[in-house]
């Protein structure tokens, strides 16, 4: 038995998930921590998802805020569980994405992992993607060995939707390797439109897409991407859905009132994610939904909706926290990587075989 902490941000830059758990036979949540991404972090964090001019150094200062933000909110946590550095064999770190393109042959993760192990004491394990994408994957989405991990059931073909900044899904097939996707815009678009219009953070229960109605030819217009029409594997992220996208697609439609755009942008996402679902031609019976969208009301009631044979509910039905899963995913993969044990799925990424995914920086 040993304890691991996963560390995770994602691209909606809310700030860190910290996830302590217990590994044995079995994956265990012991307890979790959440630190608000302070605004300047988030700002230089954002800038950096798009060129700019001294990428290097403000990669550099970035990352080193990234790390003593992270080791700060660890150290909290172990204090609140009673816990010492020297009890938590490591800790998983997944840092900051702020580029990913795999068809370039690079995904570029920032955190500063050996700061981190310096500022903890805990040895860090990081750099979870780029060696699935040396061997000609991905890098993402990485979770669905997890997934498989706590979810799988050897009765019922279970997907397992993660709805952060982007969605995924991990598909489990009884017997069969875990298929797995990224499908598109989680809830990127639809924060990024309630900040500009509205100036909050996200769009809680999806109330205000609830005012509006959706556009089917604005709709139309944004399924149209290509990266909608493939199969996988696939990935995506800020370098394709972004304001600066869905500003191309608004081009003459001042018609459309915000809400409007809103309740359209809530369509993509279930639509692209049911698209997904309906296009693996498996017969998925529990669509298990993590990550803040599970929180989304709306959302969740669209889906099922279009999803009219399946039953869509939250991970919590399972006895884990949607927010948590992710965190908890990057303290499994650290076990793994200390382990040597391959946590990428070929069939999800397009690796050209398993490997052991995660550099080792000691404490």
């Amino acid at each position: 038995m040993s304890f691991y902490l996963g560390v995770m941000s994602g691209t909606s830059l809310d700030g860190l998930d910290v996830a302590l758990i217990e590994q044995s036979t079995r994956t265990r949540l012991i307890a979790t921590r959440f630190q608000e991404m302070p605004a300047q972090l988030r700002h230089e964090l954002l800038t950096l998802c798009s060129s700019g001019d001294d990428e290097l150094a403000r990669a550099a200062m970035a990352e080193n805020q990234w790390a003593t933000l992270a080791a700060e909110t660890i150290a909290q946590l172990l204090i609140e569980q009673q816990l010492t550095p020297q009890s938590i064999r490591a800790i998983g770190s997944h840092g900051q994405t702020v580029r990913h393109e795999p068809h370039l042959g690079f995904t570029i993760q920032i955190g500063n992992p050996a700061l981190l192990a310096e500022l903890t004491g805990i040895t860090v394990v990081s750099d979870f993607r780029r060696r699935d994408v040396a061997a000609g994957g991905h890098g993402a989405p990485l979770v669905p060995a997890f997934h498989e991990s706590i979810f799988g059931s050897s009765q019922r073909v279970r997907a397992v939707l993660n709805v952060g900044g982007f969605s995924n899904l991990s598909i489990l097939y009884p017997g069969n390797p875990t298929h797995g996707f990224d499908c598109g815009p989680g809830n990127v678009l639809m924060d990024a439109w309630i900040q500009r219009h509205k100036g909050l953070a996200f769009d809680r229960n999806g109330a205000w897409a609830a005012t509006g109605i959706v556009d089917e030819d604005l709709l139309t217009s944004m399924l149209g991407e290509a990266f909608f029409k493939t199969l996988g594997p696939k990935s995506t992220g800020r370098e394709l859905f972004n304001l600066a996208w869905l500003d191309t697609h608004l081009k003459g439609r001042d018609y459309l009132r915000t809400e409007d755009v809103q309740a359209t942008l809530l369509e993509l996402t279930a639509r692209s994610i049911a698209e997904s679902l309906i296009g693996t031609q498996r017969q998925v019976q529990e669509l298990l939904v993590c990550g803040g969208g599970a929180h989304n009301a709306a959302l969740m009631q669209r889906l099922q909706m279009l999803l009219p044979t399946c039953e869509v509910k939250s991970t919590d039905s399972e006895g884990v926290p949607p927010d948590w899963v992710e965190a908890m995913a990057f303290a499994w993969l650290a076990h793994c990587c200390l382990e040597r044990i391959p946590a990428n799925r070929p069939a999800v990424t397009g690796a050209r075989g398993t490997r052991v995914l995660g550099a080792i920086y000691p404490a």
